[in-house]
């Protein structure tokens, strides 16, 4: 029998067809992306702002927050990525963005 597990299988328990939260949430990923174009900086910057907002309502630590708004022939594109201390918040804030 092997040992070695592929961890992106969750593992399921025989008895209920559940899955361990462990094998879920791992604290492996916990930096959200996001890319838009916007037709101008303007929207861009509006954008952004909410988006910085939205992560500081979810951190429970100051969350890492890089972005670049780079120039593009339709207008702007905003690229962004908030690293969080885990992943569980990483996840509220990509659910808070649908």
């Amino acid at each position: 029998m092997l040992e070695n597990k592929n961890r992106c299988h969750a593992e399921e328990t025989a008895a209920c067809c559940c899955v361990d939260v462990g094998t879920v949430i791992d604290n492996q990923n916990c930096t959200a992306s996001f890319e838009k174009k916007f037709l101008n900086q303007q929207e861009a910057e509006k954008m952004l702002t909410q988006l910085i907002e939205k992560a500081r309502s979810v951190e429970s630590e100051p969350c890492v927050i890089e972005h670049q708004i780079q120039p593009i022939v339709e207008g702007v594109k905003l690229l962004a990525s908030f690293t969080f201390c885990c992943e569980a918040e990483t996840l509220i804030f990509q659910l808070n963005l649908r």
